[in-house]
């Protein structure tokens, strides 16, 4: 499996921000050609987030989920109960915020480098991260 995206990667990517690092950038255009990884919770993440007006995106949620999930080398991936348990059980001290529970938990049952600039998830020494 590639690399596993946080939610605001993934957004920041399909809309071309300049907030993307370069180190990231190259390993989004690299794995086009493999796989990049979503995490199911993302859409829940971002369909919150434009519901609480802190996120506008071009389309409707359904188009642009529809279009940012067709881009190359795409792949969601499910929440499954041994996720879901282990976002519960993280090593060390890690925040509290649900979503990127799961997607810390995602990327360590996977073993797959986390692509995010969330300095939390950052500074969490489990899981393997791109900045």
């Amino acid at each position: 499996m590639g690399s596993i995206l946080d939610t605001h990667i993934w957004v920041w990517w399909v809309h071309g921000d300049e907030r993307l690092t370069s180190p990231q950038a190259a390993i989004l255009r690299a794995n086009e050609t493999d796989v990049i990884v979503i995490i199911a919770i993302s859409i829940w993440e971002i369909a919150k987030l434009v519901e609480y007006h802190r996120l506008e995106l071009p389309s409707p949620l359904r188009a642009w989920f529809d279009e940012a999930l067709s881009y190359p080398g795409m792949r969601l991936i499910e929440l499954t109960p041994e996720i879901a348990i282990a976002s519960t059980q993280l090593s060390g001290k890690f925040h509290r915020d649900p979503a990127d529970q799961i997607i810390v938990a995602t990327a360590r049952f996977y073993d797959c480098p986390l692509v995010t600039s969330d300095a939390r998830t950052l500074k969490y020494p489990y899981v393997k991260s791109v900045a």
